[in-house]
C-alpha cells in the first residue's frame, strides 16, 4: 500500500496589508521591508475570521479536488498555533462544518514546521492501519491576532491564510512521500514564543500592556539557526531517499523570508530557478506557507507528474523538518 495526495486547496483572506500600508502604522519603509524579507505585502483575516473558518475553505478546495466527499474523510490534523480555542481543537470544529461525521480529529503543533510533521504523522498512521484511508491534513493561521502591531520588526513579517491536501491510500504501492527528516531543539525555546497565554503565563493586565500575548523572536538567532537546520534536513531526507540534489525538480522552502531561503538554496547548491517563492505576496503564514505554495504550483501546472519536490520548514520550538514527494 502507498499513500498519494489526491487534491490541494488554500485560501487567502480578502484584506490585503502593503508596505506603504504599514508606513502609517510604524516606523518602517517599503524599502526597508523588502531588502531585509523579501515581503510586498500580505493578507489579513477579518476580525470574526477564525483558524477553522480559512481551513474550512481550504479543506473544501482540497476536498473537491480529490474528487472525494467530506464523507468519506477517515481523519482530519489540523495545524495551527492560532486555534479558535484551548480546546477543543480546531480539528474538531473542522469536522463539524464540514460534516465528516467518521473522522477522527486533533490539532497539532510545531510552529512554522507543522505541515511537515503532520505529513509524516498522517503518512505512518495510514500505512499502519489500513482503515484510514483517506486523511484531511491542513495548515491554517491567524498570525494577525498575536502580532504585536508597535513592533517593526515582527508586524512586518506575518499574514493570515490556510492550505489543505487530502492524502488517499492506494493498493499499487505508489506513494508520494518518499523521505522526511525531522528535528527540534527545545533548548532554545525562548528565541521564538508567545509569552503569555498558558499556564505558564496567563494572560493578565499587565501581560496585555506588555504585548506578552505577541510574538515575540530574537531575529538575527533565529535566522542563522534556521539556514543551518534547514539545510542539514534536507541533505539528511535526501539521504534517505537515495537522491541527490540534481534529482530535485522543486524545492518549496517555508516562506519566512528571502534571504533565508536564498541561503538554504545556496548551500544545497540548488539554483534560485528551481526555488519556488511567494513570499512577497502573502508573507510568513506560518504552517501554511508550503501548503499554499503547493496548491498554488500545483494549480498553475508548475509541478508535473512524477517530479520530485524537496519541502523544508523550521520554526518555534525549535522545530525544522524536510520531506520529498513524488508528484
Amino acid at each position: 500500500m502507498g499513500i498519494r495526495i489526491l487534491g490541494t486547496g488554500s485560501y487567502l483572506p480578502e484584506k490585503v496589508l502593503t508596505n506603504s500600508d504599514l508606513t502609517r502604522i510604524v516606523d518602517t519603509s517599503d524599502e526597508w521591508i523588502t531588502t531585509r524579507t523579501g515581503i510586498a505585502e500580505r493578507h489579513i483575516a477579518a476580525d470574526d475570521e477564525a483558524v477553522s473558518d480559512m481551513a474550512y475553505h481550504a479543506a473544501m478546495k482540497a476536498i473537491d479536488a480529490a474528487g472525494t466527499t467530506p464523507e468519506e474523510i477517515d481523519g482530519i490534523i489540523l495545524c495551527t498555533i492560532s486555534p479558535d480555542h484551548l480546546f477543543p481543537s480546531s480539528a474538531c470544529i473542522l469536522q463539524q462544518r464540514l460534516n465528516c461525521p467518521r473522522a477522527f480529529c486533533f490539532d497539532l503543533q510545531a510552529a512554522c514546521t507543522g505541515l511537515i510533521y503532520a505529513l509524516e504523522v498522517a503518512h505512518s498512521m495510514m500505512l499502519s492501519n489500513k482503515k484510514f484511508r483517506k486523511v484531511l491534513v491542513v495548515s491554517s493561521e491567524k498570525l494577525s491576532y498575536i502580532t504585536d502591531w508597535t513592533d517593526r520588526n515582527t508586524c512586518v513579517l506575518f499574514g493570515d491564510g490556510a492550505a489543505a491536501l487530502v492524502l488517499g491510500s492506494t493498493d499499487n504501492g505508489e506513494d508520494s512521500i518518499i523521505a522526511a527528516s525531522l528535528g527540534a531543539d527545545g533548548n532554545h525555546w525562548s528565541k521564538l514564543q508567545v509569552p503569555a497565554g498558558g499556564s505558564r503565563m496567563p494572560v493578565t493586565q499587565e501581560a496585555i500592556d506588555n504585548h506578552l500575548y505577541c510574538i515575540h523572536m530574537s531575529g538575527q538567532d533565529v535566522f542563522k539557526l534556521a539556514v543551518s537546520a534547514m539545510a542539514d534536513s534536507c541533505n539528511e531526507a535526501l539521504e534517505i531517499a537515495g537522491l541527490t540534489n540534481d534529482d530535485i525538480d522543486w524545492l518549496v522552502p517555508h516562506q519566512a523570508n528571502l534571504r533565508i531561503m536564498k541561503m538554504v538554496a545556496n548551500r544545497l547548491s540548488i539554483p534560485i530557478e528551481r526555488v519556488y517563492v511567494n513570499v512577497n505576496r502573502y508573507g510568513n503564514t506560518s504552517s501554511a506557507t508550503i501548503g499554499i505554495c503547493l496548491d498554488e504550483m500545483i494549480r498553475n501546472g508548475l509541478i508535473k507528474k512524477g517530479q520530485n519536490v524537496l519541502m523544508t520548514a523550521f520554526g518555534g520550538g525549535l522545530t525544522w523538518g524536510s520531506i520529498i514527494i513524488k508528484y
